[in-house]
């Protein structure tokens, strides 16, 4: 993961994602997901593309279910941000 991307929790997803004054892209990933890893790439180079403009982070769903089922993932990669469907 690029240093550019955080890592975002059920703990820390209101204060990182919602509450950031920056626009926020999150990427609801997991580990075993085959598609989820080919997107990666792509979410670091937009991360260090927008890198202090925009907020790049990522959301395990296997280890923050809460947050996922929240926000109605149904199936991963999903890349949303506050004004989508997915937040």
């Amino acid at each position: 993961m690029s240093s550019n991307v955080q890592e975002v929790t059920d703990a820390t997803f209101d204060a990182d994602v919602l509450l950031n004054e920056k626009p926020v892209v999150v990427d609801f990933w997991a580990e075993w997901c085959g598609p989820c890893r080919m997107v990666a790439p792509e979410i670091d180079k937009l991360a260090a593309k927008y890198a202090g403009t925009v907020e790049v982070r990522k959301l395990d769903v296997d280890a923050n279910p809460q947050t996922a089922m929240k926000y109605g993932i149904m199936s991963i990669p999903k890349i949303g941000d506050r004004t989508s469907s997915a937040m």
